[in-house]
């Protein structure tokens, strides 16, 4: 039996004036990081009538991949590399931002409700020059005893099958990882084969479920430190769960993290925001937005020395983390 470390989310204004509501599992002090994924929003499903929607003005990011993955409604996307595209449940949409890129994501009008979880992955260093990119990819929805698996990104570098439920995603990552919807009846479990060598985090949005016998519930996010060749999730109630996981390798780079921005040290972080402000060519244009935020300003920086976040130990030890 794997020990399961529990995080729970906070809730955090998305967006400028119109901002949404979401739940925020990582990264949290102590939970900083699962594998490369370094962020995890979930949100809905809320009735665009009553929340307005998502309306995110054009704003910046750097050092990351960000992965946008619906259940319901559509966002439109737009960003500075000339990409338009319409997020719709069911299909990934990746964007790499590389040294830099700006993007704008609004909920279009035909959407009622909207439910959804945007993720991002930070890149190793050796990768955060990339030239900006976006992928579009419909994952097949695999049957699997108890439910079913569709493999957003990645794969199994560790395992003998080097896939999950035989599948795998061909999206460009530059570090081993593994994001998957897995979707379990009611009253029944889902058994994973798994890479020993990834660390996995199971995100529930639709719950409650049991972790190898840990309940976990809605938005909260079930953490299972690396060794782990098999994951059980079951689904105890009488109406279907469905869970998102994700994995890879432990990533070992310090990070500076700061609103939209990944980096290694403050002052790059300050840079990184006063190129931003000045509509440097680093993150380019985004054309088409039609809000009434042409683009989002930058906070202000804190007072302090943006700290570099740490992989962390795993549940079973903790001695090493304050």
């Amino acid at each position: 039996m794997n020990d399961v470390e529990v995080v729970t989310a906070r809730e955090v204004p998305l967006g400028g004036p119109r901002a949404m509501t979401v739940r925020r599992t990582l990264p949290q002090r102590h939970r900083s990081l699962v594998g490369a994924w370094c962020f995890a929003d979930h949100y809905g499903p809320d009735d665009v009538g009553v929340t307005g929607g998502m309306d995110v003005p054009p704003h910046p990011h750097t050092g990351l991949q960000t992965v946008s993955w619906l259940f319901a409604g559509e966002v439109e996307h737009r960003d500075s590399g000339g990409v338009h595209a319409v997020v719709r449940p069911g299909e990934l949409n990746l964007m790499t931002a590389g040294s830099g890129v700006a993007h704008s994501e609004v909920s279009t009008p035909r959407t009622s409700l909207l439910h959804g979880v945007q993720l991002w992955v930070a890149l190793p260093d050796a990768a955060r020059e990339v030239s900006r990119g976006f992928e579009h990819y419909v994952p097949p929805v695999v049957a699997v005893p108890g439910g079913s698996v569709r493999v957003l990104v990645g794969s199994l570098v560790g395992s003998p099958a080097g896939s999950l439920a035989g599948s795998s995603s061909p999206v460009r990552t530059f570090t081993p990882l593994l994001g998957a919807e897995v979707a379990v009846e009611p009253e029944s479990e889902v058994t994973l084969d798994v890479d020993p060598t990834y660390e996995h985090g199971v995100l529930v949005d639709r719950g409650p479920v049991l972790l190898d016998d840990v309940k976990l519930a809605r938005a909260e996010l079930g953490y299972v430190d690396t060794g782990a060749h098999r994951l059980v999730v079951g689904n105890p109630g009488e109406e279907p769960a469905r869970v998102l996981l994700l994995g890879g390798q432990p990533f070992e780079e310090p990070l500076v993290m700061w609103w939209n921005f990944v980096g290694r040290s403050h002052e790059e972080i300050v840079a990184f925001r006063e190129q931003w402000q000045a509509e440097s060519d680093r993150f380019g244009a985004v054309h088409g937005y039609a809000g009434a935020t042409r683009r989002l300003p930058a906070p202000p920086l804190p007072n302090a020395r943006i700290q570099a976040r740490l992989h962390p130990p795993g549940p079973g030890d903790r001695s090493a983390w304050g």
